[in-house]
């Protein structure tokens, strides 16, 4: 039986079960604030690349409970109030967003989403923020690193095969592109990014057919655009670039050469063989020919081939890349910083024995710092959202825990990072492309210092608490 999805329901038991003793102890109309936020970059590295902010809106402007939903949570869930009940038949989402956008550089402890909205709306919400934030954040920071490792050739994401699920790969390949991906093999992503997937030839393809040169004449003949051979079926060098190399020479002489092709390597030293079919292309008079290549790839491999002077310029991306491979989840978390019950404002925050795992309270924002003679981010500080930072002054910023290690910035510009998204349930900002945010991850880079980037040993990048927020932080913590 077909089953359709009810992204509404797409979440924890626990957000209704919550929500329930909210609508009947008279607290659902609370004014609410969350912030989303990650506690560590993930692979190790020095920073994170935000995504998903597209799927959160549509998320929040569209969600609504059916009759069909109710009915179901009723006969389910006798402890689910007829009041609780009613309130679900009429709910949307009335509140306010701030977001970082997406395509921006951030990092720890700075709020990603900052939601404001009437207790129950906040609450219901939180799985499935999550869930799309903590998903094309992961994919968008793998692909992000694998581009670098590229260091300047074109990377195709291919891993919808290995995705987990249809969905992951759908959208781990709109994170993909985000991180800085050419394209994906994945075609239903062209409904949602508008870039057409890419792809030539399995092994399977040819074995279909009597011999190699037959399976690649009848393809170059049926897709003469898209003329990416794949050589290693039976054996690269002896077998797989010859025959390429008769089909490059038949449309040639026929004046039916593409201006783009080439061949494919999925299996063995990629780095030889690479500079081996160079040798043979550039040979037949093919110099322009491109080497791509797979097989379970990652960063770091790519950059190893690199430094192995291998002769590929396209690199197909797939198993480790759509799966985070070595890191299966980012970690975000959604915590409540402050609550407006009967007209009295009160800032909340998380205590634990952890340092790493205490929130930060209030209604807060997030500036980047910048230094104006390089254009080089120097730190990010998090404060309350009335503060004001005035760049005529020196700015003394500190670590938020070990507060004796202090700085004073000098000729410095201060920039908002969180901008309104939606305000009393109305979607007030702009959508950009997907080709836009990824213009926008390019010039990020452009601000962040190499060592923040740097895949061993990154340099920590500086999140720190303005003294107000520090301040109000602390004795909240004494209190406790």
């Amino acid at each position: 039986m077909y089953h359709k999805r009810i992204p509404q329901l797409s979440t924890d038991y626990y957000q209704l079960s919550m929500s329930n003793v909210f609508v009947n102890d008279n607290k659902k109309d609370d004014i609410a604030v969350f912030d989303l936020f990650i506690r560590n970059n993930p692979f190790n590295g020095g920073y994170t690349v935000c995504a998903g902010l597209e799927q959160v809106i549509n998320y929040l402007m569209n969600v609504h409970f059916s009759q069909d939903d109710i009915t179901m949570l009723r006969e389910n869930h006798p402890e689910l109030s007829n009041e609780f009940l009613d309130y679900l038949s009429t709910f949307k989402f009335t509140g306010e967003l701030h977001a970082i956008p997406e395509g921006t550089i951030i990092f720890p402890h700075e709020p990603i989403l900052r939601v404001k909205a009437p207790l129950i709306q906040a609450q219901i919400i939180e799985t499935s923020l999550l869930t799309i934030i903590n998903h094309q954040t992961l994919i968008a920071t793998k692909a992000a690193r694998i581009v670098q490792s590229a260091e300047g050739d074109s990377v195709l994401e291919f891993g919808l095969r290995r995705a987990h699920g249809s969905q992951a790969g759908l959208y781990g390949a709109r994170a993909a592109i985000i991180g800085g991906c050419v394209g994906t093999s994945n075609v239903e992503v062209e409904s949602i990014v508008n870039i057409p997937a890419k792809g030539t030839m399995s092994h399977s393809y040819i074995l279909s057919y009597d011999n190699e040169y037959e399976a690649f004449e009848k393809f170059s003949y049926y897709n003469p655009d898209n003329l990416m051979l794949l050589v290693d079926t039976y054996n690269t060098l002896k077998s797989g670039i010859p025959n390429a190399i008769k089909v490059f020479l038949k449309l040639k002489e026929e004046n039916k050469l593409p201006d783009i092709y080439g061949i494919r390597l999925d299996s063995g030293d990629l780095a030889y063989l690479s500079k081996e079919c160079r040798k043979m292309l550039d040979g037949a008079g093919f110099p322009n020919a491109i080497i791509s290549a797979s097989s379970d790839l990652d960063e770091y491999l790519i950059r190893d081939l690199k430094l192995q002077g291998a002769k590929i310029t396209l690199w197909g991306v797939g198993t480790k890349l759509i799966t985070a491979y070595d890191q299966p989840a980012l970690g975000a978390v959604y915590k409540l910083s402050q609550i407006e019950h009967l007209g009295q404002r009160i800032n909340k925050i998380k205590v634990s024995n952890d340092p790493g795992k205490i929130t930060n309270p209030g209604y807060k924002k997030a500036v980047r710092i910048y230094d104006k003679s390089s254009n080089k981010a120097l730190a990010d500080v998090i404060m309350i959202d009335d503060e004001v930072i005035d760049e005529s002054k020196p700015l003394t910023i500190f670590h938020p825990v070990y507060t004796w290690k202090k700085r004073i910035l000098f000729n410095y510009r201060a920039q908002n990072l969180l901008v309104p998204i939606i305000v009393d349930g109305k979607l007030v900002y702009d959508l950009p492309t997907i080709r836009e945010i990824q213009s926008r991850l390019k010039e990020e880079y452009k601000s962040i210092w190499p060592a923040i980037t740097r895949f061993t040993n990154p340099h920590e990048y500086h999140v720190d608490l303005s003294p107000k927020l520090w301040n109000l932080k602390n004795e909240l913590l004494n209190e406790q």
